[in-house]
């Protein structure tokens, strides 16, 4: 398990130099140096369109000190399958990270995620959801949860968010997680059990999103942390046949120990339309959610 100390030391570390394209509050960058803790930034990462592609900077330079591979965004991982495969037949076991945001993942992208999954192929794949497509002007996504506002839901989104994790999980794979920027040590640990394991690797990191989801800046962690203490955002592990709730969700099976979901909901200006009984339903549905989760746990214990 990671360490403060080890927190401490690897924080001081540059690998995302300063001087980026990112929004204040950024929760992409976040998550990125908690990858590049977890596996000391020894890794190639592919990156598909999406603020992870702008965030850099203009080529020639970049604000990234790992090798990193900008490709179109429906192909990264098709482009991973690829160089895992070329560097395997070199000798080299490194390893090759896909970066995608959930437009790219859970959309436009899902077909090669299928097929790379499908395949086995031995990459991690880490899903940075900030729930919209955040670089293109805040259109609603696969992965918009339901009744949010984005531009093209004004009214509020009429679909349910779509649960990548779990389609993930029905392909057979051996490692499939959620995750949070809120929860870095959660998070790091995963990166690295999932690295002990041949084959395909998916991580769905929760990445809560300013301008998106229209909040303070200063609100990102903030926000990521109360997804889990109101049971919105489960945080599991399923490793090679076995699932289980992650230590930070553990209390919140017990629902009298979840925080009111308004103190989530309403830091948010993309809920500020929500009437009471739209709270009471997406109660329900985290209700419903947590029962199938532990149904799970159960199934795969």
């Amino acid at each position: 398990m990671v360490t403060m100390n080890e927190l401490h030391k690897y924080g001081r570390t540059k690998f995302i130099m300063p001087g980026t394209a990112a929004c204040p509050g950024c929760p992409l960058q976040v998550g990125m140096r908690q990858l590049a803790m977890a596996l000391d930034g020894k890794f190639v990462m592919v990156i598909p369109a999406g603020c992870s592609s702008v965030i850099p900077g203009s080529a020639p330079y970049t604000a990234y000190t790992v090798p990193v591979l900008h490709v179109p965004f429906a192909s990264s991982p098709a482009v991973a399958s690829g160089i895992v495969r070329a560097v395997r037949q070199r000798g080299n076991n490194g390893p090759v990270v896909v970066w995608a945001g959930d437009g790219a993942t859970a959309d436009i992208g899902f077909a090669t995620l299928s097929g790379a999954a499908y395949r086995n192929e031995d990459i991690l794949y880490i899903m940075a959801d900030n729930e919209a497509y955040m670089n293109t002007g805040i259109q609603a996504s696969g992965t918009t949860p339901w009744m949010a506002w984005t531009t093209t839901s004004p009214r509020g989104k009429t679909e349910d968010k779509k649960d990548v994790a779990l389609i993930m999980l029905m392909h057979k794979v051996p490692y499939v997680a959620t995750a949070s920027i809120a929860y870095p040590m959660d998070f790091i640990d995963k990166v690295r059990r999932a690295m002990q394991v041949k084959g395909f690797k998916f991580i769905h990191l929760h990445a809560p999103c300013p301008p998106g989801w229209k909040m303070d800046d200063a609100y990102t962690i903030r926000a990521a942390r109360l997804a889990v203490e109101t049971g919105a955002w489960i945080l599991w592990e399923y490793n090679q046949g076995k699932l289980t709730i992650s230590p930070p969700s553990l209390p919140y099976k017990d629902k009298s120990r979840r925080k009111p979901l308004e103190e989530y909901l309403k830091i948010q200006g993309r809920f500020a339309h929500l009437k009471p009984e739209d709270i009471k339903i997406m109660e329900e549905k985290i209700d419903r959610q947590w029962d199938l989760i532990l149904r799970l746990a159960e199934i795969f214990k």
